[in-house]
């Protein structure tokens, strides 16, 4: 089953259990889902929904940051439970041994000697990591790897 049926079955399943705010984020992932499908014309992929939701992770953590240091402690709240309803639909992330081990294969397989390659390797690892790895700090790893 995709990813985009998947949502679709949970839509559902939330709609018949009367969970409004569960209901309410599948319903925003579906749609963003939908609306990226238009502003690209062409098919999503799972790799592009798995962006897709990481990137509304995101968001959502740096609300959380924002709230808190606002002292919206209940907005925050609300913005944890997306996170948590959206998380779901990820993969099973990586450990920080896989994520060493990748970088080493990616380097090694690209040769890379300096930060000059960083493209390179990122290049290879998005796809592998995507949604199962903040890439940013991956990022910091694959620099870090490369500077040493």
């Amino acid at each position: 089953m995709s990813l985009f049926d998947q949502l679709n079955e949970e839509m559902k399943l939330a709609m018949r259990a009367r969970d409004k705010p569960r209901l309410g984020v599948i319903r925003m992932a579906i749609s963003a889902i939908k609306l990226a499908k238009i502003d690209n014309q062409a098919e999503m992929t799972e790799t592009d929904i798995l962006a897709l939701i990481t990137k509304m992770i995101k968001q959502r953590k740096e609300s959380v940051a924002m709230f808190t240091e606002g002292g919206r402690e209940d907005m925050a709240a609300n913005e944890q439970a997306e996170i948590l309803v959206l998380e779901e639909f990820l993969p099973q992330a990586l450990s920080a041994d896989e994520i060493a081990q990748l970088i080493a294969d990616a380097i090694a397989q690209t040769g890379a000697a300096s930060m000059a390659d960083m493209g390179k390797v990122m290049g290879i690892l998005k796809p592998k990591m995507q949604g199962k790895a903040d890439l940013g700090q991956v990022s910091g790893q694959v620099r870090a790897a490369l500077n040493a």
